[in-house]
Formats: C-alpha cells, structure tokens, sequence
C-alpha cells in the first residue's frame, strides 16, 4: 500500500511518537523512509552575520540530534531512516518536499513544541493537512 513515507519531525514528544508508527508502517510495507526537519528560527533582525551564523549552527546540532535519535529507533526496528535538514517555512517546505519527491504518505504528529498548542490542535498541522496532496496520517 505504501512505497514511501516522509515523517515530519521537530524533535518534540509528539513528532516521535509519529516517528514510531511511521516506523512500524514502513517495517509492515517494506517502504523506504524519510524523515524531513525543517530548521525556521534563525534571526530576522541580527546584529551581525556572525550572529546569523551561530543561529543556524545551533539549530543544525538540534536536528542532527534529532536525526541520530531517529535513526537509532529504526535501525533497532530493523527500518533504515534516510533523513533531511532544510531550512524554511515548516509548512511550505513539508508539503513541498512531500510533492517533490513522491511520497505515498506524510506522518505527522498533531503537537509540536510551539507553546500555543496545547490551546487547540495545531497551526502547523492543520495548515498541512489543508495544503498537502499526499495521504496524511496525524498521529495522536
């Protein structure tokens, strides 16, 4: 049923626990999978360059962790994780991304680590729910 599946992962509790059934989906089907960060908060008003360049450092060593964590749990799961950092809008670049390159399914989880989510389901999700083309699966 599923060749290719992105996961969306921001490296909060809910984007993991989206990592994990988008894991076991790809183990059941023998799909290929992606996991697509999408690095955002760098400076808009920087004093310096330098300051725009420690930003993006910092935000890259977040998503490689955020990656090696990944890919730790599905290798344990016997599922290789190809993984992306791009840096973007999060919604335009995931649906995008999602279009781009074929993917059968989008897994996302339905929290990230905005502090406004806890309010309502969230912005980034509905918003990519509304725009993608490709099967989406909102992981509680």
């Amino acid at each position: 049923m599923f060749h290719k599946i992105l996961i969306a992962n921001d490296g909060s509790e809910n984007a993991f626990r989206a990592l994990e059934v988008a894991v076991d989906l790809a183990r059941r089907y023998g799909a290929e999978l992606h996991q697509l960060s999408v690095e955002e908060h760098l400076p808009h008003y920087a004093a310096s360059l330098g300051e725009v360049i420690e930003a993006e450092r910092e935000e890259l060593d977040y998503f490689d962790e955020v990656s090696e964590k990944a890919k730790e749990i599905a290798t344990r799961a016997g599922v290789q994780l190809e993984c992306h950092i791009i840096a973007g809008h999060e919604v335009e670049t995931i649906v995008r991304f999602a279009e781009e390159n074929h993917f059968d399914l989008l897994v996302i989880g339905h929290k990230g680590h905005s502090k406004i989510w806890p309010f309502h389901m969230g912005s980034t999700a509905a918003k990519i729910a509304d725009h993608a083309r490709t099967n989406i699966l909102i992981v509680q």
